[in-house]
């Protein structure tokens, strides 16, 4: 059977284990929304992951959700991301970066404009701007002919980050987020092709994805989704039917993994790796050292290829290791989750200091 912590070939990537670090938002991007050296840090100190999928990373900047996240749309971008990715390598690990428009969750406070959706349809809910918190505010659709430039945007970005070294991109589908806008019913009415019916809300995130592979390879392309989910105002309805007519689309450009979230239908989602073809890796969650066996079995009955956690490798760079050797975890400061320096980003202590 295969072992959590053996190594494991993801497409010709190398993983020393099956254990990845999930995408954290951390709100500290520099002048210019670049990565800092304090970013190459952080990663660097939890390269013993077997992949670090780094955090949600706009392609524009009007795909910008909050204050200081990191984008990839400059080449001043592209450089911190390169000071990231040579940190990680440094280290013998593997980095890939998510890419994430927010499409409606974000505000003009954020990004100086109308934030832009599948329809004019305001989520429930608010969002974090420097100027404290504010409801949502009701987008502007894209229109039929911006839609191939919004394509063009993520094509871009995952070229940037080849550029800048890193291991791939993670197309990001889950959340809420503009992908997964696209998906839903609850925020996609239009009638032009992209919406209506399961294979026309699948149609673009069929083509970002189709595009970015054919730009950097399939091999470089991971996907990201949460089928039934609700974060960020998202609902959907037609949710087997939609996530079928999904992968459809993305089984046969090859792409490197599904990364599935867990949501409440487990048997659904079940039904998606078996229709899938290629590596899955599950998120469900994971707590601590307690979930091991969980994660264990789902390895072994082929439920999943590669588990990834997200709060855990908060505290512990090197969680890898202390949930193989069975040592305690440190507590999460969330007082400095979404701020500041390295306070709560770098500073916590390794089982080796």
């Amino acid at each position: 059977m295969p072992n959590l912590f053996e190594p494991f070939t993801l497409a010709g990537l190398e993983l020393t284990n099956r254990l990845v670090m999930a995408p954290l938002t951390r709100n500290r991007a520099g002048a210019g929304e670049a990565p800092t050296a304090l970013a190459a840090e952080y990663y660097a100190q939890r390269a013993s992951a077997g992949l670090i999928i780094a955090e949600g990373t706009q392609p524009s900047a009007a795909g910008q959700a909050y204050p200081h996240t990191p984008g990839l749309h400059t080449d001043e971008q592209t450089a911190g991301w390169a000071q990231v990715a040579d940190a990680v390598h440094a280290r013998g690990g593997k980095i890939v970066v998510q890419l994430m428009h927010a499409g409606r969750i974000s505000h003009e406070a954020i990004i100086g404009t109308r934030p832009v959706a599948p329809s004019a349809i305001t989520p429930a809910g608010q969002v974090y701007t420097e100027q404290g918190m504010k409801d949502f505010e009701e987008p502007r659709a894209l229109e039929t002919a911006e839609l191939p430039g919004v394509v063009a945007e993520f094509v871009d970005a995952a070229r940037r980050a080849m550029a800048a070294g890193l291991d791939g991109v993670e197309l990001h589908a889950a959340n809420g987020y503009l992908l997964q806008q696209f998906l839903a019913t609850g925020a996609n009415s239009r009638t032009d092709g992209y919406g209506g019916t399961p294979e026309y809300r699948a149609r673009f995130v069929i083509e970002v994805a189709t595009a970015v592979a054919a730009a950097i390879g399939a091999d470089k392309v991971g996907i990201r989704i949460s089928p039934a989910g609700t974060m960020n105002g998202i609902s959907e309805t037609e949710v087997a039917a939609t996530y079928a007519a999904l992968l459809d689309g993305l089984n046969p450009l090859g792409l490197l993994y599904l990364h599935i979230l867990e949501g409440q239908d487990t048997v659904f989602h079940e039904k998606l790796r078996a229709q899938w073809t290629g590596a899955v890796i599950f998120n469900t969650g994971f707590t601590g050292p307690s979930d091991l066996g969980t994660a264990q079995a789902a390895v072994d009955d082929g439920t999943t290829d590669l588990f990834c956690i997200g709060r855990g490798f908060l505290a512990n760079p090197d969680l890898v290791e202390r949930l193989r050797s069975g040592a305690d975890l440190n507590e999460v400061d969330t007082t400095t989750l979404y701020s500041g320096g390295a306070k709560g980003y770098t500073d916590y202590p390794l089982l080796s200091a």
